[in-house]
């Protein structure tokens, strides 16, 4: 082995070293993987208090004392962060020219030494690379997002997600990666990431605790903008440089860096970020500006400690034996199992393998000397050949890339002279540098030796929320609550029951009820349907343009009281904006809705903004839409507040109501085409007031290329993947659900129907 590899076999971080299997999420041995699973999840709730705290602990661990907030200060992280990612490069770009300074070049590498370093380099950044602007997410809510600070995030995470295309965004390229390496096996959702075993857990605790930090945005904000800062100050992540110098061409490189620009013009992404840190520190101050450096110090010093470990395992993996060490000890425990009859100079092979868990190198070494290895030789050896042959007796047990391990680790293996009797006694191993036995990881280190950063996290995580929180006294409160993202155990079971009665509400009569949409879904889809739909709205506004337009004063109330619905447009789809989500197929034109209701990032398109305007013409002063003075404010009915609580509801569960909330969307883009936004344009201009509200939506809506148009699509989608069986979860059971959502835009309002709402919220408290 090089005297490279020996030392960084040396130094690499206990989790490689020490044998411990892999912490899989709720198995107390894998706190990062844990915090990892449960923080992807789109209808994550994350508990406050406790858990808030650890979180902070973390971070304060690399923050220094509040110090200088000028934008100078700001300005040499940012550029320390810069030189640190281009020296990092060039250092893993030595390890892919097989330079370092040891002069031998590739001249010593084994067979398939590159092949290694990208495979172990690709799924080292798996758990940040696939998740790539994620922490971003709930940045935006119903109740902010008339802010420009949020419009500037949304912009730069639309960016990330490839707004209004399926799979473009940033993870989506580094998923293609991993399937052109047939590495992808449990790459997709993210979530299954941390099942696997060829990933060490430190490559989960930055993007682990960067998730957590973004289900909880009003705790972190400063935080989260100033680690995507660093990483965008810092571009590709280093060790992607290494395999983009052996495979230039294998993927879109620049989309995968989350410094370089996807739009063929404007701001680099660093800028936007910038831009964006500069509000926030303009608005909040000093803690605002604390808030961020803190981000940025923790995610610098957490990067460089990553790409250590991850750099010392790439040179180490210059030595088969360290890619068998780790083959051997990942796959030991479910070896153990069996093999008891089978002996190894005398002892159970079961034996050698349970020991394997804790330290793989005297079984390696046994393994070398056994009749099952002809060193130098692995077409001759029986390991690879009888033993998982279609007759053997370990058929199918190791898998093609694990075969490719051990035939490398054995045609390192020296050749035995042919004289050369068959040892019957372990020898001790050769000493390498600073004492490592050259070829074998070394021992497990003493139990206290190491100390999970995120053990703390994952516990409060585990733990969960101890005050349940205020359960809302009604719709006003109700309203106010949920213009965050964040919620607590009462709310959200509040929240879950309002959806449940409101669609048995909708639901009710329905088989009695002509409804618009067909009683059944064919293969044709929606967009013939939609196309008669627009038709007839035509039609209608034609037959009713004898009839005279409604008072002045009508036509104001009728804004005042749809102010509670409007100023949330778009709150509906929130959940949409969750990472997956917002790239998926049913859900990549759903987050584009969002995102042109909240204006693409432009304050003037910005639909909220637009009727405040119209509001004011008016002579109607609001109070800020997230206040708990709009929620209370005596202007607004009672029965105002309660579709847009509805809407700001199901918007927290998008995976649990998916049918439901394609349905009301379907129903709300298509409402007002062609009919009533053109019967309320002739209202406001006749009273002198501004129509450029209800023009806007007349055209993004659009049934041909519009929001109608991708609301049908999406439905379709999701319809044409469901068997079409009887039974839960079959295409019409999951039709009907659509057709309830897309009636609980406007619910029946009878007596029978509201008692069926308030007997399924009843039997769901009660139970």
């Amino acid at each position: 082995m090089h005297s490279q590899q020996a030392a960084a076999t040396a130094t690499l971080s206990a989790e490689h070293q020490a044998g411990r299997p892999h912490g899989l999420p709720g198995d107390g041995g894998g706190s990062a993987r844990t915090v990892y699973a449960y923080a992807t999840d789109p209808e994550a709730s994350l508990p406050e208090g406790r858990f808030v705290e650890e979180v902070r602990t973390v971070l304060r661990r690399h923050a220094t004392a509040p110090g200088d907030g000028s934008p100078d200060a700001l300005d040499a992280l940012v550029r320390q962060a810069a030189d640190w990612g281009a020296g990092e490069r060039e250092r893993y770009l030595g390890l892919a020219v097989g330079g370092e300074g040891d002069g031998d070049g590739d001249r010593d590498r084994p067979d398939g030494h590159h092949q290694v370093l990208v495979r172990r380099a690709v799924l080292g950044c798996a758990p940040l690379a696939l998740m790539s602007g994620a922490w971003l997410q709930w940045l935006s809510a119903p109740g902010n997002a008339d802010d420009p600070l949020v419009l500037r995030i949304l912009a730069l995470y639309a960016s990330d997600v490839g707004a209004g295309h399926p799979a473009a965004s940033r993870g989506s390229a580094y998923l293609e990666l991993l399937r052109r390496l047939r590495l992808a096996e449990n790459a997709a959702p993210a979530a299954r990431l941390t099942g696997d075993q060829r990933i060490p857990d430190g490559a989960f605790r930055l993007p682990a605790l960067l998730l957590a930090m973004s289900r909880r945005p009003d705790d972190f904000r400063g935080e989260i903008l100033g680690a995507d800062l660093c990483l965008r100050a810092v571009g590709l992540l280093p060790a992607l440089e290494l395999v983009r110098e052996v495979l230039p061409t294998e993927t879109d490189w620049a989309t995968l860096d989350p410094a370089a620009r996807r739009e063929t013009e404007g701001p680099l992404p660093v800028e936007r970020c910038r831009g964006a840190v500069d509000a926030l520190v303009w608005e909040e101050g000093a803690r605002g500006a604390d808030a961020v450096r803190s981000g940025f110090r923790w995610m610098l010093a957490g990067l460089s400690d990553w790409s250590d470990a991850l750099h010392a395992e790439l040179v180490a993996a210059g030595d088969p034996a360290f890619d068998m060490s780790e083959l051997m000890r990942v796959r030991s425990r479910e070896g153990a199992v069996y093999h008891h009859q089978f002996l190894l100079e005398g002892k159970p092979l079961a034996r050698w393998l349970a020991e394997c868990r804790t330290d793989p190198g005297p079984l390696l070494d046994v393994l070398a000397r056994s009749k099952l290895v002809k060193p130098g030789r692995s077409g001759a050896s029986s390991l690879v050949r009888g033993l998982v042959g279609e007759r053997g007796p370990m058929f199918r047990v190791f898998s093609p890339e694990d075969l490719t391990v051990i035939r490398r680790w054995i045609d390192s293996l020296p050749v035995k002279p042919a004289e050369a009797p068959e040892p019957q006694v372990e020898p001790e191993p050769e000493p390498g540098p600073e004492g490592v036995r050259v070829g074998v990881a070394p021992q497990k280190p003493s139990p206290g030796g190491t100390r999970d950063p995120l053990a703390a996290v994952a516990g409060a995580l585990r733990t969960g929320a101890r005050p349940q929180g205020r359960t809302p006294s009604g719709l006003r409160e109700a309203y106010h609550l949920l213009m965050n993202r964040t919620d607590t155990p009462a709310l959200r079971s509040w929240a879950m029951e309002y959806v449940a009665g409101w669609l048995a509400r909708s639901g009710h009569g329905m088989d009695r009820t002509a409804m618009q949409l067909p009683e059944r879904w064919s293969h044709e889809g929606l967009r013939p349907w939609l196309q008669a739909q627009h038709d007839q709205h035509g039609a209608e506004f034609e037959e009713n343009a004898a009839i005279p337009l409604p008072s002045k004063e009508a036509v104001v109330d009728d804004t005042v009281q749809t102010a509670p619905l409007t100023l949330i447009d778009g709150s509906w789809l929130q959940g949409f904006t969750d990472y997956e989500q917002a790239s998926s197929a049913i859900g990549h034109s759903l987050f584009e809705t969002y995102w042109d209701e909240l204006g693409n990032g432009e304050p003037h398109l910005n639909h909220p903004l637009i009727y405040r305007d119209v509001l004011k013409e008016m002579g109607v002063e609001l109070p800020p839409t997230a206040s708990a003075a709009f929620a209370q404010w005596p202007g607004f009915r009672e029965e105002s507040l309660e579709l847009p609580v509805y809407w700001l509801c199901v918007g927290r569960f998008p995976q649990t109501f998916l049918p439901e909330v394609l349905g009301l969307n379907l129903a709300m883009e298509l409402s007002g085409v062609g009919g009533t936004y053109r019967r309320a344009r002739l209202a406001l201009k006749a009273y002198g007031f501004s129509t450029r509200f209800v023009d806007i939506h007349n055209t993004i809506d659009n049934v041909a290329t519009g929001h109608s148009a991708w609301a049908a699509d999406a439905v379709d989608t999701l319809l044409a993947s469901l068997p079409d069986a009887p039974g839960p979860g079959a295409r019409a059971d999951v039709w009907g659900r659509v057709r309830v959502g897309y009636r609980s835009l406007n619910p029946p309002r009878s007596v029978g129907a509201r008692l069926a709402a308030r007997r399924t919220r009843f039997t769901g408290r009660r139970r």
